[in-house]
């Protein structure tokens, strides 16, 4: 039994945000279907490595064409969920916007998820990640001082804001609708996604306690004991050690005399204890001080890369990762239930792969099936 058995989802292909909500879904047990363009003209993703496919299956329909549309009004019938990555209008000027959708499916979820949101003066324009997270505010708090914001890839716009945010949204519409018995439209938008993440450090600001300048504050690297540390070998160290016990335990750790340094809350001296720390940490190699630092409460890790993440005892011990698609080593679903936990699945489906058979299942004759393959509808 999977906690979300039973759901069924159809995921218009996009880029990044919905399929990462739909492998959530599909992680935990839904059965998600990928709507994809067809004919095949190569423009789908390489099943050995879309791992966002993971878990799906895949139909293939030209929606240009009306018994393109059709074929997915069909599949709406048998649908809880449906997730659309596109402008504003798109999915109405194709046909199976909300009010036609609604119609044939009163108990569905329509899931819009774009960077802008479906209304407001941006909401026609093009964008990505980083445009989302700097109209929320976000992007400014990140950087070091006297540097420019510096964007962490595409992780909070994309993919915590919009699709993280996105599949926690479908699932509190299917919960609510145990009661009402109603879909409803969910307007998943980016740079609302990013600004509520930053809710905390908002309120900092809002009480005087965050400043506008990067790099300055407590937990933007302005502050020694919340930063990463070069080492010997060239590799990294990251301290959080914020609470006065553990900043203890880490001035230890270095070696150092507590009372020959500036009292912590020292902003003054920040500067000139990050230097010290600095110092000190390039005296060892990373795993030296994982030597000295692993089992302490210092609030000191290493920084991991992609390579070296997954084969971390702590991960292996947690099950963090496991094969995926092509035997790789990646993330497993997160987080972990104890009844009904999830699983990522190893394989993902080529565009199109599953076509015949959906089109089947929606009662479609071998006859239809044909004629709109050679016509190019499906495929």
């Amino acid at each position: 039994m999977t906690a979300l058995q039973g759901i069924r989802v159809l995921e218009m292909a996009g880029l990044a945000p919905a399929p990462y909500a739909g492998m959530i879904l599909a992680d935990f047990g839904a059965e998600v279907i990928r709507v994809d363009r067809a004919p095949a003209t190569g423009l789908g993703a390489d099943p050995t490595r879309d791992y966002l496919a993971r878990g799906k299956r895949s139909i293939g329909l030209n929606m240009k064409d009306p018994r393109g549309v059709d074929a997915l009004l069909a599949l709406v019938e048998t649908a809880d969920v449906l997730i659309e990555p596109f402008r504003p209008g798109v999915m109405e000027k194709l046909g199976a916007g909300p009010e036609v959708v609604m119609k044939r499916n009163p108990r569905i979820i329509y899931a819009r998820l774009t960077g802008w949101g479906q209304q407001g003066p941006y909401a026609a324009m093009a964008g990505h990640d980083i445009n989302y997270i700097s109209l929320s505010g976000v992007l400014s708090l990140l950087g070091r001082k006297g540097e420019k914001p510096l964007p962490p890839v595409n992780l909070l716009g994309d993919f915590a804001g919009g699709g993280m945010l996105c599949a926690m949204g479908i699932v509190i519409a299917l919960l609510e609708r145990t009661g009402s018995g109603k879909g409803q439209i969910i307007d998943a938008a980016m740079v609302d996604g990013a600004a509520n993440l930053g809710t905390f450090l908002y309120g900092f600001h809002a009480a005087g306690l965050w400043s506008n300048e990067r790099g300055t504050n407590m937990l933007d690297t302005g502050a020694p004991f919340y930063d990463t540390y070069e080492t010997k070998d060239g590799k990294y160290m990251s301290v959080g050690a914020i609470e006065n016990q553990f900043y203890a335990q880490l001035i230890d750790g270095l070696g150092l005399d507590a009372e020959e340094l500036p009292h912590q809350m020292d902003r003054d001296a920040w500067a000139q204890t990050a230097a010290k720390f600095s110092e000190v940490f390039l005296s060892k190699t990373r795993d030296e001080w994982c030597k000295v630092f692993d089992g302490t409460d210092a609030c000191v890790a290493p920084v991991l890369d992609l390579d070296e993440a997954p084969a971390h005892p702590h991960n292996i011990a947690r099950a963090t990762f496991a094969p995926g698609i092509a035997g790789t080593l990646v993330p497993e679903a997160a987080p972990k239930l104890s009844r009904t936990p999830g699983k990522g699945a190893a394989s993902a489906p080529a565009p199109g792969t599953d076509t015949e058979e959906l089109l089947r299942e929606t009662g479609m004759s071998a006859e239809e099936l044909t004629e709109l393959k050679t016509a190019g509808v499906v495929g």
